[in-house]
């Protein structure tokens, strides 16, 4: 980290106290600016803590070889089969449909690296999801990946869809999805995540992502990343996604 400790703080004040107050930042302030991933995971954790509890996680990564990221979710944005949430919990609603697993017992942090066995055998249930991308600055996109990432990975809320508990014959790089907006068709693909394999980003959470917390626990919900990509919605829209064999999922945010 090449931050100090007080530019840490500087820079979570400035996220926390936008969220409480409901005013958007322009930026972070000049001198708490991160400058490396090192430094926004930092605000990042403050940010976290300054919450509360984290009870879920996202994770991605821009390509199946690119390192993951990560962001801490909390129980305030975190829903279980919500058909409805108010437009008026975000600044802006990019929706993205993407496959959830739920652990059932712990990956505590440890020394040695758990394997991708072990990472699966923690798996209790794998649900269909949206997260909804919001920013606290007052333009989305507009600071750059770093700020992005110090700001909860731009999170808005994760709906969790229901659980399938026989998963193990779930192969989420040939599952196949389609994603409707207010009746129209606008993703019909296969697998769609960037990232490929999202088990290799659940194992990377595990051992890296989530050590500051800890590690993973068993009731920690994990969504693994944008299988369409975002699509940007209007208060009032109704959206869809199938995954055949996997489930169905229907948000409606006015």
């Amino acid at each position: 980290m090449t931050m100090t400790a007080e530019a840490v703080l500087e820079a979570a004040g400035a996220l926390l106290a936008a969220r409480r107050d409901n005013r958007p930042l322009d930026a972070l302030p000049p001198a708490a600016m991160p400058a490396d991933k090192a430094d926004a995971y930092a605000i990042q954790t403050e940010v976290a803590r300054g919450i509360g509890p984290v009870t879920a996680w996202k994770v991605g990564a821009s390509a199946a070889d690119a390192e993951p990221s990560s962001a801490p979710i909390h129980a305030d944005t975190l829903f279980f089969e919500t058909g409805t949430l108010p437009a008026a919990m975000f600044r802006v609603i990019g929706i993205e449909a993407e496959i959830v697993y739920r652990l059932k017992s712990d990956l505590p942090a440890r020394d040695e690296p758990w394997t991708r066995d072990e990472v699966l055998d923690a798996v209790g249930s794998i649900h269909p999801a949206f997260e909804i991308c919001d920013t606290r600055f007052t333009a989305y996109g507009s600071q750059g990946p770093l700020a992005s990432l110090a700001d909860q990975g731009n999170h808005g809320a994760l709906i969790v869809g229901a659980a399938t508990a026989d998963w193990r014959h779930i192969d989420p790089v040939t599952q196949p999805l389609t994603l409707d907006i207010d009746g129209e068709r606008r993703i019909d693909t296969v697998g769609g995540n960037k990232a490929g394999d999202p088990i290799r980003l659940l194992a990377w959470l595990a051992n890296v992502g989530a050590r500051p917390f800890g590690g993973l626990h068993a009731g920690d919900t994990v969504t693994t990343g944008s299988c369409t990509g975002t699509i940007f919605i209007e208060p009032g829209s109704r959206a869809v996604a199938d995954f055949p064999g996997l489930g169905r999922i229907a948000l409606t945010v006015a």
